[in-house]
């Protein structure tokens, strides 16, 4: 591993501070306990389980999360098998990468621990994603897999994160390491009619603004832990999502956009705005309410209807971008019989005019362009945890 001063972080911190547990909390934690308590081998009941992570407050605490996200994940933590060194690994084509990125991500740990500490974690982290990966050449590690695997060596332990691992990439995080992002892309336009369906006045204002979905991409790919700041919401999340079908993140960031609607109509309608607001999530979102609109989004369409909606969605675009492009052609058409009719008139009469005149505004403008969006889209997709 790199010298901790030689790293480069362009990740939030996470913030670990401990709150007080509220009367809700304290009560919620006492039931779980009186469960685990009760239950054979501390195994409650996956239906009982998954009410509990899905309700307000979660699992609680990472104390009740040691124990029960194993069995959320469906996880056996007594057949657990023995992790290899890291010497064992370095020959795998994504050594390199996955250790560029776990160095990226020290601001995942709690601040303070010793140094020895911190370096144990990211070794053991480097070795979990690569045994993943290892595993399952089918597979393709993606940039933010770090950061959910982070979430759970901290939790869970690195044997039992790794186990948690092993199964959601199998399943809900499936889509996301595939050979190409296609089908992530694809799966985050079910956030359009859901959205449409709650607030057509939002969905509209979205699709003129061509806003896209690129500022949903981090979340989707690392359940938000690489865009949310507080620890304590990162865990709440995945305690919501365990308990919850694949698609669950596609919901919760519907909700948002939903609770964020009045922010969102005073921006002005273009691209570069209402990507900026929506890519910056607030610290004071009220997760627990957004949980509770998500399961109801959840419920309340069905997948098979949003698919249709997607697929109305994805010929619109096309037909579109078909129109643009015969548009074009005819515009180059037609300069091109304008430039051949004028003929006549000599390049070297107006050439040397031009170049003195206009064409340093014209370079100078179009860099000015290229230079913007380039530096734009660069800071955007590094937001996103990609490169």
């Amino acid at each position: 591993m790199n010298h901790v001063d030689e790293i480069k972080i362009d990740q939030p911190a996470l913030s670990f501070e401990k709150s007080p547990e509220s009367d809700e909390e304290h009560r919620k934690r006492l039931e779980i306990e009186e469960l685990i308590a009760q239950s054979e081998n501390h195994n409650i009941p996956l239906n009982t389980l998954q009410k509990l992570a899905l309700t307000p407050y979660g699992l609680v605490n990472d104390n009740l999360r040691r124990i029960l996200w194993p069995q959320l994940a469906g996880v056996d933590v007594n057949t657990l098998e023995r992790a290899p060194t890291l010497g064992e690994l370095q020959n795998h084509p994504e050594y390199n990468q996955v250790v560029l990125d776990v160095n990226r991500s020290l601001k995942r740990f709690p601040p303070g621990i010793p140094y020895e500490q911190r370096i144990a974690l990211q070794d053991q982290l480097t070795v979990l994603i690569l045994r993943v990966i290892k595993k399952y050449p089918n597979l393709r590690y993606y940039q933010g897999y770090h950061d959910v695997a982070v979430t759970f060596l901290l939790v869970a332990g690195e044997e039992v994160a790794y186990a948690i691992m092993e199964q959601l990439s199998t399943t809900h995080f499936s889509e996301c390491m595939q050979e190409t992002m296609e089908a992530t892309q694809r799966r985050l336009m079910f956030i359009w009619p859901v959205v449409n369906f709650e607030n057509p006045e939002l969905y509209q204002f979205l699709q003129r603004s061509t806003v896209g979905t690129l500022f949903a991409l981090p979340w989707y790919l690392t359940w938000f832990g690489h865009s949310l700041n507080s620890y304590k919401a990162v865990v709440r999340l995945y305690d919501y999502f365990l308990a919850s079908k694949m698609y669950t993140p596609i919901f919760v960031t519907a909700a948002i956009l939903l609770h964020r609607s009045s922010e969102i109509f005073k921006e002005d309608c273009d691209m570069a705005s209402v990507h900026c607001l929506l890519s910056r999530l607030p610290e004071d979102l009220p997760f627990e309410d957004l949980l509770q609109t998500s399961s109801m989004l959840y419920d309340k369409y069905s997948l098979t209807v949003i698919e249709k909606e997607v697929e109305v969605l994805i010929l619109k675009e096309k037909e579109q971008r078909i129109a643009e492009e015969k548009m074009l052609l005819e515009r180059r058409k037609k300069l091109t019989r304008s430039a051949s009719t004028n003929r006549s008139y000599s390049i070297g009469h107006w050439l040397p005019n031009l170049l003195k005149s206009k064409s340093l505004l014209v370079t100078t403008a179009v860099s000015i362009v290229v230079g913007v969006c380039a530096y734009y889209y660069k800071n955007q997709y590094l937001a996103a945890g990609i490169s």
